[in-house]
């Protein structure tokens, strides 16, 4: 998964993000490498764990069951400093976690969106 986003001032303010054109959207821009004020972010690669034979990220006690839901969001330059991680603790039960650059309302999105392309995974 990547997650593109307005990037911070160094005040720690949103950049206003407005699109100029129909073709000038965050996915245009990400698409063409035009990354000027925003932030690209990927999932963090997991591990293979050789006593449970399957790859494992790590969520600190956050994430009690195994899902192909579970993600954990991080910037290359830093994959020690998860952005956000979201993932299942029971049957039908999430937990989500997210901070700076990210807010609220995007870390929603985000775990909302990771729904649509899995639906039929488990």
């Amino acid at each position: 998964m990547t997650v593109v986003l307005p990037g911070m001032t160094a005040d720690h303010q949103r950049v206003e993000f407005r699109s100029s054109g129909e073709h000038d959207s965050l996915i245009d821009r990400w698409k063409s490498k035009n990354m000027d004020q925003l932030i690209e972010l990927c999932n963090k690669t997991p591990v293979w764990n050789d006593d449970t034979q399957s790859y494992v990220l790590n969520f600190h006690g956050r994430v009690t069951q195994a899902s192909v839901k579970n993600f954990q969001i991080v910037h290359e330059s830093d994959v020690e400093y998860i952005i956000m991680q979201f993932g299942r603790v029971a049957e039908d039960v999430f937990t989500m976690d997210y901070r700076y650059p990210m807010c609220a309302l995007q870390a929603f999105g985000i775990a909302l969106s990771s729904f649509d392309s899995k639906l039929a995974c488990e």
